[in-house]
C-alpha cells in the first residue's frame, strides 16, 4: 500500500506502524527450517515489483531481501516505526482523523491520520492454534512449534515427529530430513499435494525474449489464469482432479505409495492445495528419510507419540506444526468517537472498507489464491478513493449502509474448511453475495470490477468538516 501511494499519489504524508522490529512480517517471523513461500512468486510478488529470482517457489530469506529492495526503491524506510505495536484506533468525528495509540518500549506514542489502512495479516501472531494434545506435557525431549523456532536447535542425528499435514509440515520434513533427521509426519487427515518445479520454465523462456517487466507480466498473467482454471475445475469435478492428483503423487512415490496416507476426505481445493516444489517432500520418502503416520493421537508418551490405532512413533523431538489461530485487524480495539466496533455486525465494502465506518481500510487476502493479489488491486482502487477524495476536498469517505437494508448474509468461507478459518469465522464481518458488499474470492471478476467500475458508486458518502457533499 505504501509503494502504491508513492507510485500514485508521491505527496502524501504516511507513516508505516510495525510491532515487529524488522520489515518482513511473516517472513521475519518464522525462521524454521526451509521456509517458504506456498505460492508462486510471480503471483504473490507485487504487481509492480517483477520478481527476478531464479525460484519460483522461494525461501523465506529471498522473500525478504525482495521486500527491503522494493522498500529501498519507493523510499519507504523513512516513513517506517519499527516496535510500535498499534493497540487502539478512535475515530473522532468532530475532526475527522483517527486518533492511533502504539506501545513502544518508552512507552505510548499517538499518532492523528486522516485515513487507517490495516496490513496485519490474518493470524495472531503470539498465540499459535493449540490442539490440546494428551500427555504432550509428558514429553522428555524438546516440543518446538514452527513460529517460535529456536535458532540453536540441531536436528541432526535425532528422531523428529511432525505433528501436522498442511503446507509449514510438508515444508518442514525434507528440511529437516536434509539437516540429518529421520523424520515422522503424523497427520490425523491427509492433504491434498501438488508437486511442481521450483523453477519456473515459461518464466526463464519468456525473459530471454522479453522486457524483464513485460516477461513478468505475462508470466504472472498465466499463472493467475491457470490457477483460476485449476481451482474451478477442482470444485466442478472434484472426483477427476482428486484421482489425477494421487496418480501425480503414485508416480512420485512408486512402491513407497499409500492410499491411505493421501487420500483426504475432502475434495480438493477445499482447503488450500499444498504444493510441493520440486517433489522434495515425496523425495525424502523414497529415499527412506522421512516416513508418514495417519491416524488420531491417543496420547503423548515420555519418548513416543501412540495413535489411536495402536501405531506407535518414537520421537526425541516433537514439532507441532498444528496450524494457525486467526486474529483480524491486528487485535487493535477499533472505536467510533469512543464506542467500540464490533465487525461482526459490519458488512464488507469492495473487499476492504467496512458498512458505516470511516476512512478505514484492511485487506484480507485470496483463499485460493496468492494474498498479495488482492492487496495489489485494493491499494490501486483505494489511491484512486484518495485522489477522488482530494479532487471534492473531501475529508470523508464512509460505505454508506443504511438500518432498512435488504441485504442478507452470505457465507464468504463456503466450500473451505481450513480449521484456522472455522475457528476465527466468528471474527469475519459479514458478506453479501451482491458487489459491493461480499467478500470474493474470485480474482479474475475482481480484476475486471476494480479497474471499471467508478469510485462514486453511489454506496460511499464523501464529506468535508461533517458536512455532506
Amino acid at each position: 500500500m505504501a509503494a502504491h501511494l508513492q507510485r500514485n499519489l508521491p505527496g502524501k504524508r504516511m507513516a508505516i506502524l510495525d510491532r515487529r522490529e524488522n520489515l518482513g512480517g511473516t517472513w521475519d517471523l518464522f525462521r524454521y527450517p526451509g521456509v517458504r513461500s506456498d505460492s508462486d512468486m510471480y503471483t504473490l510478488g507485487f504487481a509492480f515489483a517483477p520478481w527476478s529470482g531464479e525460484r519460483s517457489v522461494a525461501r523465506g530469506e529471498e522473500i525478504l531481501s525482495y521486500l527491503g529492495q522494493v522498500a529501498a526503491r519507493y523510499d519507504l524506510d523513512r516513513h517506517m516505526h519499527f516496535s510500535h505495536e498499534v493497540t487502539h484506533a478512535d475515530w473522532d468525528s468532530s475532526q475527522s482523523f483517527w486518533r492511533v495509540t502504539a506501545k513502544t518500549a518508552k512507552g505510548s506514542a499517538e499518532f492523528l491520520t486522516r485515513f487507517l489502512f490495516l496490513g496485519s495479516g490474518y493470524y495472531d501472531y503470539d498465540v499459535p492454534h493449540d490442539p490440546q494434545i494428551a500427555g504432550l506435557n509428558d514429553f522428555a525431549g524438546p516440543v518446538l512449534h514452527p513460529q517460535f523456532w529456536p535458532q540453536d536447535f540441531d536436528p541432526a542425528g535425532r528422531r523428529i515427529a511432525v505433528i501436522g499435514s498442511g503446507a509449514t509440515a510438508v515444508t518442514l520434513v525434507p528440511a529437516l530430513a536434509d539437516a540429518g533427521a529421520r523424520v515422522t509426519m503424523v497427520q490425523r487427515t491427509p492433504s491434498w499435494f501438488l508437486a511442481q518445479p521450483a523453477r519456473d520454465l515459461f518464466a526463464t523462456s519468456a525473459a530471454k525474449v522479453l522486457p524483464r517487466r513485460w516477461a513478468y507480466s505475462l508470466t504472472r498473467l498465466r499463472n493467475n489464469a491457470l490457477q483460476y482454471w485449476f481451482f474451478n475445475k477442482s470444485r466442478r469435478e472434484p472426483e477427476q482432479m482428486g484421482a489425477w492428483l494421487k496418480q501425480r503423487i503414485r508416480d512420485q512415490l512408486g512402491e513407497h505409495y499409500d492410499e491411505k496416507a493421501f487420500t483426504p476426505p475432502y475434495g480438493p481445493w477445499v482447503q488450500r492445495m499444498c504444493f510441493v516444489p520440486d517433489g522434495d517432500f515425496f523425495k525424502a520418502i523414497r529415499e527412506g528419510r522421512a516416513a508418514l503416520a495417519t491416524g488420531a493421537i491417543g496420547r503423548v508418551t515420555a519418548d513416543a507419540i501412540e495413535l489411536e490405532s495402536g501405531e506407535r512413533v518414537d520421537a526425541d523431538a516433537i514439532v507441532t506444526a498444528t496450524g494457525l489461530r486467526l486474529a483480524t485487524l491486528g487485535k487493535i480495539a477499533i472505536s467510533l468517537d469512543g464506542s467500540p466496533v464490533n465487525f461482526g455486525e459490519h458488512w464488507y465494502y469492495r473487499n476492504c472498507m467496512f458498512s458505516n465506518v470511516p476512512n478505514l481500510a484492511a485487506v484480507f487476502g485470496y483463499l485460493n489464491a496468492a494474498w498479495t493479489g488482492r492487496v495489489d488491486m485494493v491499494s490501486e482502487w483505494l489511491c484512486r478513493l484518495l485522489g477522488q477524495m482530494d479532487a471534492w476536498g473531501a475529508d470523508t469517505a464512509v460505505p454508506f449502509l443504511p438500518p432498512d437494508h435488504d441485504l442478507e448474509a452470505d457465507d464468504p468461507l463456503a466450500g473451505y474448511s481450513s480449521g484456522y478459518l472455522q475457528r476465527g469465522r466468528h471474527l469475519i464481518p459479514k458478506s453479501a453475495s451482491r458487489s459491493p458488499w461480499r467478500l470474493s474470492h474470485d480474482l479474475m471478476r475482481d480484476r475486471r470490477e476494480f479497474r471499471e467500475l467508478p469510485i462514486d458508486d453511489g454506496h460511499l458518502r464523501f464529506s468535508r468538516g461533517g458536512r455532506q457533499l
